[in-house]
């Protein structure tokens, strides 16, 4: 009275029609590629980190008041009691699921299709036998199920169960005695009961699975500056390794509004994905949002003043003396000197040849400090600031950390005489390392934030810079 499984059963998950192309990526989606065996993780810790198997458990023996005996199928006006076909069935009192055995997980993509997950479990049944003492059964169980991909009211994806079936393998009978005609009985019930058992399994399973596709699609704050909110720009696509998400990621201020800053003519190609990563392609639109951001709120701009200049930094009539005296006219030296530095226009920010480079493009007062008095101008530059972008991920975000590469200045106005105002580049370029950049790494410490994919942590991630867009690689 045993049936051998003959394989494992599909659980179907239809996540898109169409399958990925070669990674050309539009110039400001998000691209995210989410390995197979990701996804196999996120399911099976779906039922060993959560409550999933607990509450099932739970709500079968709730409602289970006995699948066989004189309340259950077989007995009292049951499926066999019509006419006492088998005495011993009035003697079986309740049957009942007592045990879920920890499911196996296993799944393959279908490319253009949807995803085969396959669910292996084993029950185990109490109750009491026939003949008096404790009965036991163990089945192995197949869950199969179609489930088909909706849109929630949020806009996210999810996954919608549309049918669902068990089929049953080995039955054993773990202690206890059945006579063989009541053992094919039972098993002819558990075929019949069993799925209305077990499918709140799948239910449950992709409760927590959609929790976490709706987690890619939430809004991530940007500190004093606004927000980012992922939004899924189309239908998921699929191919044999992993799940591609084009992710689009709208910008708002503080106060709400959308902001939409320029966007590169090109779009990115995407590099190729290898086996058993996950992938997450972050576009230059997002690192140009940042910094526009900033500079829009006045973020960028700095008045370094006595008060707030270190005594060790060189920032007097004297030192500028020293490279143009010809800048100073009459004033006496040991004079203390004030930048103004204002960013007027958004930085730009380039990732190409495995380095990402931020340009800003300022305007220096300079001017020097009268006591008891208003400061008093010197002179104005145009000044435009190379700095070297260092990127390094952790699981929310990228990190960036800004170093001045080289200064370069222009002199626009004076109010004592002409000078050549690339003498002061090396000076000032001091005096702003020591002074402007660490306020700029303060202000990035919002980062350039990543969309949640299920749960992967790309904070070992390996990252690579490519042309208008940084790569982020995980092993699953």
């Amino acid at each position: 009275a045993r049936r051998r499984m003959p394989g494992v059963w599909p659980l179907l998950l239809l996540l898109g029609l169409a399958t990925p192309g070669h990674g050309l990526l539009e110039t400001v989606g998000t691209l995210a590629r989410i390995d197979r065996d990701e996804l196999g993780k996120a399911i099976q810790n779906s039922l060993v980190g959560g409550p999933v198997l607990q509450n099932v458990l739970g709500t079968v023996t709730s409602v289970n008041q006995g699948l066989l005996g004189s309340g259950g199928l077989l007995g009292g006006g049951g499926l066999l009691s019509y006419g006492g076909i088998f005495g011993v069935v009035e003697e079986l009192s309740g049957l009942k699921i007592e045990e879920l055995t920890l499911p196996k997980v296993s799944l393959r993509l279908l490319p253009g299709f949807g995803v085969q997950l396959s669910l292996h479990t084993k029950v185990g049944l109490h109750g009491s036998g026939p003949l008096g003492g404790l009965l036991q059964l163990g089945v192995e169980v197949n869950v199969s199920s179609r489930v088909a991909l909706g849109v929630s009211p949020r806009g996210t994806p999810i996954l919608i169960l549309k049918r669902c079936s068990t089929l049953l393998g080995h039955i054993s009978l773990m202690s206890g005695l059945l006579p063989a005609p009541l053992f094919r009985v039972v098993e002819q019930t558990l075929c019949k009961v069993l799925p209305g058992m077990l499918c709140p399994v799948v239910d449950s399973v992709l409760g927590v699975v959609n929790e976490l596709l709706g987690a890619t699609l939430g809004l991530v704050p940007l500190g004093a500056l606004g927000s980012v909110e992922f939004t899924l720009a189309t239908l998921p696509l699929i191919s044999n390794q992993y799940i591609e998400l084009d992710v689009n990621p709208i910008v708002r201020n503080v106060a709400g509004d959308v902001i939409d800053f320029p966007k590169p003519h090109v779009p990115v190609q995407a590099p190729p994905k290898e086996d058993h990563t996950s992938q997450v392609t972050v576009p230059l639109y997002l690192f140009n949002t940042v910094f526009g951001l900033l500079q829009t709120n006045g973020a960028l701009d700095i008045d370094l003043t006595p008060e707030l200049v270190p005594s060790n930094v060189p920032l007097s009539t004297t030192d500028l003396a020293a490279l143009v005296p010809e800048a100073l006219g009459t004033l006496p030296p040991g004079q203390h000197l004030l930048l103004f530095l204002r960013v007027k226009d958004a930085p730009g920010v380039t990732l190409q040849s495995k380095k990402a480079t931020v340009s800003i493009p300022a305007s220096i007062r300079v001017l020097f400090s009268v006591p008891g008095g208003t400061p008093e101008p010197l002179c104005q530059l145009n000044a435009v600031l190379t700095l070297d972008a260092q990127l390094a991920p952790s699981a929310t975000k990228l990190h960036v950390t800004l170093s001045l590469e080289r200064l370069s200045v222009k002199l626009v106005s004076s109010t004592t005489s002409t000078f050549d105002a690339s003498r002061l580049e090396e000076w000032l370029g001091d005096v702003l390392r020591a002074t402007y950049v660490p306020m700029l790494n303060e202000d990035l410490e919002v980062g350039i934030p990543l969309p949640k994919i299920l749960n992967v942590n790309f904070a070992n991630s390996v990252l690579q810079i490519i042309e208008n867009a940084v790569v982020l690689t995980v092993p699953s």
